[in-house]
């Protein structure tokens, strides 16, 4: 894979808030954020597609989304492109997005749950590193985190060096070196039947909220029953998986994975629905060592 790196965001920069998935009903959120990116140096846009909908998706239709990525891409007055929020939709629009216009015009992409969708295929169709990061609407709407805050700048600016899992708990002890890639569990699952797996080694994060400890066996096992899944993933960075019924019954879902497939796995990482969140590049280099509980990059991400 020809790995494209996006310029790294600066001050005075314009980030355009794109929404493209779920429909945005509480919009002064996203004026609250557009200010509160305007106080940190930088330029807003905001896409009309977070103020329009169509049953429970931004925009009044499909095409209006696809057509708002293509403009937000194409214009060279964006530098940046911040997702308003997650939900569904995403998924919806993969046949219809002109992946030229997105590797001619390479620039910062960043969002997550739903996004999940665009991160990976962005990066698998395009080649560009993507940002698996907080979201405009849910993290700088309202009350933001400063760790939040931080790690959001610290990775869109080109600083990130590594991903420390916050309490570091090892499923399966090792090191293993692989492209970051993945992000919220379910999303990622949703791409299987399509052409979504990296030809490069990997190392898959996750993250869920809401879902039972079987849906969450269902998931990983569908994932892993691709030929490719089971060939290029080498380890596993778990993040959160919120409103988890029995922990333990996770762990050992988690620890089958581990010693089936022999690679490393640790869990901890601030990769999560929740409000205290790493932003963390998808496509580039890292190595993850399980029993630090940390991801090292071993490249830059941005030009």
């Amino acid at each position: 894979m020809q790995i494209i790196k996006p310029k790294k965001l600066k001050k005075g920069d314009t980030i355009g808030i794109l929404g493209i998935s779920g429909a945005i009903k509480e919009y002064e959120k996203i004026e609250n954020a557009k200010f509160f990116l305007e106080n940190q140096g930088y330029k807003v846009k905001i896409s009309n597609t977070c103020k329009n909908s169509h049953r429970y998706m931004a925009g009044n239709c499909d095409d209006e989304c696809i057509e708002a990525l293509h403009d937000y891409f194409s214009d060279t007055n964006i530098n940046a492109i911040l997702c308003a929020r997650g939900g569904y939709g995403t998924l919806r629009l993969l046949k219809k997005i002109d992946w030229e216009i997105i590797k001619k015009n390479p620039k910062i992409f960043a969002g997550f749950s739903d996004i999940t969708t665009l991160l990976n295929m962005i990066l698998k169709k395009t080649g560009l590193i993507t940002f698996h990061s907080a979201m405009a609407k849910g993290d700088f709407g309202g009350e933001v985190q400063q760790y939040t805050q931080d790690s959001f700048f610290k990775a869109l600016e080109g600083n990130l060096t590594q991903i420390k899992a916050e309490k570091p708990e090892i499923i399966k002890a090792g090191s293993a070196q692989g492209i970051l890639w993945g992000g919220n569990l379910a999303t990622l699952t949703s791409l299987c039947g399509l052409d979504f797996i990296p030809e490069e080694d990997l190392i898959l994060t996750a993250e869920d909220l809401n879902e039972p400890v079987y849906k969450i066996d269902r998931m990983f096992t569908q994932l892993f029953n691709t030929e490719d899944i089971r060939k290029r993933v080498k380890g596993i960075a778990i993040g959160e998986f919120q409103d988890i019924e029995n922990e333990e019954s996770l762990n050992q879902v988690l620890k089958e994975i581990a010693n089936e497939y022999k690679i490393p796995v640790c869990k901890g990482f601030k990769i999560t629905h929740g409000k205290i969140k790493d932003t963390i590049p998808i496509g580039v280099k890292a190595e993850l060592n399980s029993e630090k509980g940390l991801i090292t990059l071993k490249e830059k991400y941005t030009e």
